[in-house]
């Protein structure tokens, strides 16, 4: 997100209840669900295996020069997936920040704060729909990212806040990593999110955290796949 999946994943049934709403979310709700093996509800991480390509991604923390989410942040999740389509268009895909919304349907808007291509330093402003939790009205999620590290066609890492009517996540810090693998790109990715209010309920937290990652991952790949293709 903004300045804004060893533990185990949530229970299936649990998310794939939350699946529907959370998908909307997207944040990258947003830093970021495949199953894994929890040692607490709010913790999650995964090993996604692309049947395929019988590909089983590595479970090391995702960094970006050095820099990874909050180590110490109660709810965080990292995900993964086998991408069939080249480096350069992933990258484009996911750097071009004003365009997301035309392959993200959880993303309703996106501002770029400064000019040219992301560069560390540069920021943008974008919302997405929050589905009501037990203790949260529905409403829409304003973010305002900040990149602080980034490396071409390896590596992103942003940050910052996300805020809404009656919700606040005072900080997301989410990681990407592109790595080039036989049969395509593994793209792995792994979100934070700090702040009182969501950390008073993390294991809620974590229903939307986790699958608006893995559609994040799915928007991608699908889309990535088709340019190839074309």
């Amino acid at each position: 997100m903004t300045d804004t999946r060893p533990s185990t994943s949530p229970d299936p049934q649990t998310r794939h209840r939350a699946k529907p709403r959370a998908a909307r979310l997207t944040l990258l709700l947003t830093a970021a669900g495949l199953l894994g093996t929890t040692a607490s509800p709010a913790h999650a991480t995964t090993a996604v295996r692309d049947e395929t390509a019988r590909h089983t991604a590595h479970p090391g923390a995702v960094t970006c020069q050095g820099k990874g989410i909050d180590p110490t942040a109660k709810i965080h999740y990292r995900t993964e997936t086998l991408i069939k389509a080249p480096l350069s268009t992933i990258w484009k895909l996911h750097t071009d920040a004003e365009g997301w919304p035309s392959w993200q349907a959880s993303i309703t808007s996106m501002k770029r704060l400064d000019p040219g291509p992301l560069r560390t330093g540069s920021q943008f402003r974008w919302t997405t729909p929050a589905p009501p939790t037990p203790t949260t009205p529905a409403t829409t999620l304003v973010i305002t990212s900040s990149v602080q590290q980034i490396q071409r066609n390896q590596c992103i890492r942003w940050s910052g806040p996300a805020v809404g009517d009656g919700l606040r996540i005072d900080r997301g810090i989410h990681v990407w990593n592109f790595i080039k693998v036989k049969g395509g790109v593994l793209v792995r990715t792994e979100e934070s999110w700090t702040g009182k209010q969501i950390e008073a309920d993390p294991a809620t937290s974590l229903t939307y955290l986790a699958p608006g990652l893995d559609a994040w991952l799915a928007d991608l790949k699908t889309t990535a796949e088709a340019h190839h293709r074309s």
